[in-house]
């Protein structure tokens, strides 16, 4: 059994689908594809000196994603770049970089595009291009399952905003060639879920020290863009079965992720809190949900929910519909 996670950046495995990779790495092979070495990313702690030193900055994040994937049991990884190219298909940049990002609405977690994103950015790279590459490996990997974001990018990061796009068109070429297109999840959240989160982020005492230690404020009002309706969740992972794997996963990510602590054994709803650099305290669930991206799954002439009902999941993993 295989799963595929296709994400923008270094950190982005970790925090949107940990559970689910280090869930399916107990008895299947999980597998991620990496589109570019986050080269733009802010920077906390210690090495905040690299923040603006792309290459620099790239290099170290690589060492923080091999650590994470060890941690979380991941059987391979690849850059987007570091693919083959098919036949026929144009070639990507030698190196595909970060496109950056700015913070519109920093209390709600909300991302927009930088404006500044050169010519071998992601966002620059055309989509058609990168998704024929995509394409090929996923045609030669043959997962059961693939996972990205939604079509807003969980946040709105413009990098995951194009993965998203790009791993759609992938396949959707692999549909038009014939070929048995898996599943494509992403990671949601139903909106009760959302809301007694974050009130309980609000409430819970553990909670409250370590915003207090690490000087983290409370997310803003309103729901951000990966809640969706509970009737389209249908996979679940039990995230304390897994909590060590996630946590040491994103303490590898230590200039992008912050104040990570394991929650009392005897919280009833998280498993965890952390905080990115905007330093907003975000909550970890004990419950980490994922959606069919649509009947069709977002990708035309396939059917999403019949081949959903009928892949197989490794044990940790639980379909709920």
């Amino acid at each position: 059994m295989r799963l595929l996670a296709v994400h923008a950046h270094p950190d982005d495995e970790t925090l949107s689908t940990g559970p689910l990779l280090a869930a399916w790495a107990r008895t299947g092979e999980a597998f991620v594809v990496s589109c570019t070495r986050g080269e733009r990313g802010e920077v906390l702690g210690p090495l905040h000196a690299l923040e603006g030193d792309g290459p620099a900055l790239a290099a170290h994040r690589t060492t923080e994603l091999a650590a994470a994937l060890a941690a979380l049991g991941v059987s391979g990884h690849a850059f987007l770049d570091a693919l083959p190219v098919p036949a026929g298909a144009r070639a990507l940049p030698a190196t595909v970089v970060d496109s950056g990002m700015r913070w519109v609405d920093v209390p709600g977690g909300t991302a927009g595009p930088a404006d500044d994103a050169g010519p071998s950015a992601f966002t620059s790279v055309p989509a058609a291009d990168a998704a024929a590459v995509l394409a090929a490996h996923v045609r030669a990997l043959a997962p059961d399952v693939v996972v990205t974001y939604d079509a807003g990018g969980g946040y709105g990061h413009p990098d995951h905003v194009r993965t998203h796009d790009v791993t759609v068109r992938a396949l959707a070429l692999l549909a038009a060639a014939g070929v048995d297109v898996p599943p494509l999840l992403c990671p949601s959240t139903p909106p009760a879920t959302d809301a007694a989160v974050r009130a309980h982020l609000a409430d819970a005492r553990w909670v409250a020290d370590v915003r207090a230690d690490h000087g983290l404020t409370l997310p803003a009002a309103g729901r951000p863009p990966a809640v969706v309706a509970e009737r389209r969740i249908v996979a679940e992972v039990d995230v304390t079965d897994v909590l060590d794997d996630v946590v040491g996963a994103l303490r590898a990510h230590a200039t992008q992720v912050t104040a990570v602590t394991a929650a009392p054994a005897s919280d009833p709803l998280l498993a965890g809190v952390l905080a990115l650099s905007n330093l907003v305290v975000m909550g970890l669930p004990r419950v980490a949900t994922y959606a069919l991206l649509g009947a069709d799954g977002g990708v035309p002439g396939t059917d999403a929910t019949a081949r959903w009902a009928s892949v197989p999941l490794a044990d940790a993993v639980r379909r709920v519909a």
